[in-house]
């Protein structure tokens, strides 16, 4: 499954620690989950393309925040470059 790439590696989990590290340069790649708030959504995905970042829609905010590892749902997760 795609979300199992998230398990293991070095992230930020939220949609304001994901914009930060979009603008810092830091995200590798971002992940949305499809029911998360539209407008939420949609400020992300237009950092990510300004940013030149890839994005992927994905599950829900509760399948997110379990491949976090995290007891609460996430609209938003963004790998960090190693």
């Amino acid at each position: 499954m795609l979300l199992d790439e998230i398990t293991n590696r070095k992230k930020v989990i939220g949609s304001k620690q994901v914009k930060k590290a979009v603008v810092k340069g830091m995200a590798s790649k971002v992940f949305l989950a499809n029911d998360a708030e539209p407008h939420i959504l949609a400020q992300l995905r237009e950092l990510c393309r300004q940013h030149e970042v890839e994005i992927v829609a994905t599950a829900t905010m509760e399948e997110l925040g379990q491949a976090c590892n995290i007891e609460v749902g996430s609209a938003a997760v963004a790998l960090i470059k190693e």
